[in-house]
């Protein structure tokens, strides 16, 4: 797979989410014509929380398309919901998916380069938009995840655009594989150390790979996965 598109765009505006009117921009709208990419994510799109948000490893959050229906056949009932930028996506993709994307591939999409820096760690605030307690936790169990880009050249990227594979320096690491890895297979000391020891993990994945490999345990998730009371 050395192709895929870019069939949407999106940004969002941080704006109050939930009863608790929590700081998001997880609603993203969609945006006509050319985005800037810079190195923190595209012209006009906020985080509402910069710690867990956000930056040069999180610039840029992509979501195939090919998980909506799939999404919609699993909650009927919430159908609706399953559309472009429903979990918060910049780049809604079409021809990709976590099973075909590796980590470290660096993609072409318009005039900027991006390199795909990790997988999404899924977080309460889904749970918050889909109005269903357990909606972060489905998302990890399901491995539909998404991921990140980091912008290694900023340039120009617009809807309809595709991306070109440039270098794929890891083959072995699809998405998929790591979400296994940090969901189901999680204390495979082998795999552990060879994900720890790639090139360009970010410093986060670098401390739960060491902690899980020095501790023999694996962390606790609830605080991620669980709204908040």
């Amino acid at each position: 797979m050395s192709a895929f598109r870019i069939p949407s765009l999106r940004v969002g505006r941080v704006r109050p989410l939930g009863p608790q009117a929590v700081p998001s921009a997880i609603d993203k709208s969609e945006v006509q014509g050319p985005v800037h990419a810079g190195p923190l994510g595209l012209e006009g799109d906020e985080q509402g929380d910069r710690r867990h948000h956000g930056g040069p490893d999180k610039a840029i959050h992509a979501y195939a398309s090919a998980h909506y229906p799939a999404w919609a056949a699993e909650l009927p009932e919430a159908a609706r919901h399953f559309r472009p930028g429903a979990f918060g996506e910049n780049l809604v993709v079409d021809g990709a998916t976590e099973a075909t994307i590796c980590l470290g591939d660096r993609w072409r999409i318009g005039t900027a380069s991006l390199e795909v820096s990790q997988s999404r760690q899924p977080c309460w605030k889904l749970n918050l938009r889909f109005e269903r307690p357990d909606m972060a936790l489905r998302v990890q169990a399901s491995g539909r995840t998404g991921w990140y880009f980091r912008v290694l050249e900023p340039g120009v990227i617009s809807a309809g655009d595709t991306a070109r594979l440039i270098h794929r320096p890891h083959p072995d690491w699809p998405l998929a594989r790591i979400l296994r890895l940090l969901y189901r297979d999680t204390l495979d000391r082998d795999a552990l150390a060879s994900l720890a020891a790639l090139p360009g993990i970010p410093a986060n994945w670098q401390r739960l790979l060491r902690r899980r490999l020095e501790s023999a345990a694996v962390e606790d998730w609830n605080s991620r996965l669980q709204t908040p009371s």
